[in-house]
């Protein structure tokens, strides 16, 4: 059993490293982390919004597989548009293949008619990918004398590239539904300097607030909302599917992460969100349960995001047209 469970592990840690060059990484709150989502968000508040987000994937294995997101958008009432920066930094394994992204957003915001609006977006990207070669053991480094020096190649520490992204957004007073394309520029992500570059990723996302409850001119004080995300990059195909329950300040939200109408059937995790709003703050916290088969192994996810809209400007009138999406 004991030595099952370390060909289980071994068998994650290759696996993880492999899933770190064929698909991105994944935040659960993914409307906490909205520029990550679609370029389309930057600028979608009231004047400024600072964004944090931490995921802690799979725990209970050794090494460490963290992802940390970084954001700051504004709306600029001049030019009806938002602009903003992206920074995520993605560290998978004990050998530190790190992936860290760069990105400036803009989006422009188009009244369609009385009910719907419009917002595409641009995203331009640095990319910088790579592996420390000096926390790996290699076959030919171990001998009965202890360990000798590898005579793998040496790494190339950094591995520099650009990339592109866009997306578009419509929505209304409850609806919302979105698209993005990542990765147009298919990146090189090799570290020996060959051609293998990153596939482009579609995501399709939407939802709608079903039930509103609050005051006229006032803040909503209690909402539900059912949302989902799709994504394909590559062979791989995801569903995160759920709904959220805000009752002001407090919001709870379930989540299910997987496509159980495949033939081959494929459920992931179930998602369990708590959160703290108020008009400026929102902070929350999520775990994903793994209901797979490596239910006792990896140890889920946890993940904690934090969010501060804030004002320069108090003396500004002009709102925008608020996006129905929820928070986390």
């Amino acid at each position: 059993m004991f030595v099952n469970k370390y060909i289980i592990i071994f068998i994650l840690y290759i696996f993880s490293i492999n899933n770190s060059f064929a698909q991105d990484p994944q935040f659960s709150q993914f409307y906490a982390n909205p520029l990550y989502l679609a370029p389309s968000f930057a600028g979608a508040t009231e004047e400024n919004r600072v964004a944090f987000s931490y995921r802690n994937l799979w725990p209970a294995l050794p090494g460490v597989f963290l992802t940390y997101s970084f954001s700051f958008d504004k709306f600029f009432d001049s030019f009806n548009s938002g602009m903003g920066l992206l920074v995520t930094h993605d560290r998978a394994g004990s050998g530190r293949l790190s992936n860290t992204i760069v990105g400036l957003q803009y989006s422009y915001n188009i009244q369609m008619n009385e009910t719907w609006y419009a917002r595409p977006g641009l995203s331009f990207q640095y990319t910088q990918r790579g592996l420390d070669f000096a926390r790996l053991i290699f076959g030919d480094q171990i001998s009965p004398g202890g360990q000798t020096p590898t005579i793998e190649p040496p790494p190339f520490n950094n591995i520099p590239d650009i990339d592109f992204s866009t997306s578009v957004l419509f929505y209304s007073d409850k609806y919302w539904l979105g698209t993005t394309v990542d990765h147009l520029l298919k990146p090189n992500q090799s570290l020996y300097g060959e051609e293998s570059n990153v596939p482009i990723k579609l995501a399709v996302f939407g939802g709608a607030q079903v039930v509103r409850k609050g005051r006229l001119l006032k803040p909503i004080e209690e909402s539900l909302s059912l949302a989902f995300l799709f994504k394909k990059q590559a062979h791989f195909s995801q569903l995160d599917i759920g709904l959220y329950w805000y009752k002001n300040p407090l919001v709870f939200g379930v989540w299910y992460r997987g496509i159980p109408v495949l033939k081959k059937h494929f459920s992931d995790a179930i998602i369990l969100l708590v959160g703290y709003k108020t008009q400026d703050i929102h902070i929350g916290y999520s775990y994903d349960f793994t209901i797979s088969n490596l239910i006792t192994v990896t140890g889920g996810a946890h993940e904690i995001s934090m969010v501060f809209e804030f004002r320069t400007n108090p003396r500004r009138k002009k709102k925008i047209h608020a996006i129905p999406c929820p928070e986390f």
